[in-house]
């Protein structure tokens, strides 16, 4: 059974929609979509912890991190769940997003339904960069766009 979601992402300059397939429970999920307004380059992008955008996208909280794991890269065996690593904006500031996920699922203890995706100013450095936030972050920046990832209409 093909389960299927999607996200409008608003922010003052950015803004986007993201679609989420996955067929059946345990099975990866298919990201695909566009994020327009964007600078040139690597955005860090992730799924938060709560689907709660009442104060913009700071009240979205930590990234989704049901294990308290270190932050990492999408490929990376120690990783949060919400951890989808960069999308890359080209010169016209679109970035299109296809991204096939095997951590975070639409349905059970890692489903994303409910909760917040964010687009950061800046590049993740996926856990790698040695600055403080690296662990936690990525240092990816400020939240620059977000929505909530809702039931997609069959």
């Amino acid at each position: 059974m093909t389960i299927k979601a999607v996200c409008v992402l608003n922010g003052e300059l950015v803004n986007g929609t993201l679609h989420f397939e996955q067929n059946g429970d345990g099975s990866p999920v298919k990201v695909t979509g566009e994020v327009h307004g964007l600078t040139q380059g690597l955005h860090g992008f992730h799924v938060h912890e709560f689907g709660d955008n009442t104060n913009g996208c700071m009240s979205a909280g930590a990234h989704f991190n049901p294990h308290g794991k270190e932050h990492g890269g999408p490929t990376d065996a120690v990783r949060h769940v919400g951890d989808l690593g960069n999308i890359e904006a080209g010169s016209n500031g679109v970035a299109k997003v296809d991204i096939t996920d095997s951590i975070i699922s639409l349905t059970g203890c890692h489903s994303i339904v409910g909760r917040t995706l964010v687009v950061h100013a800046d590049p993740d450095d996926l856990g790698k960069g040695g600055h403080e936030l690296s662990k936690t972050t990525g240092n990816a920046g400020g939240r620059i766009a977000c929505g909530v990832i809702g039931i997609a209409k069959a």
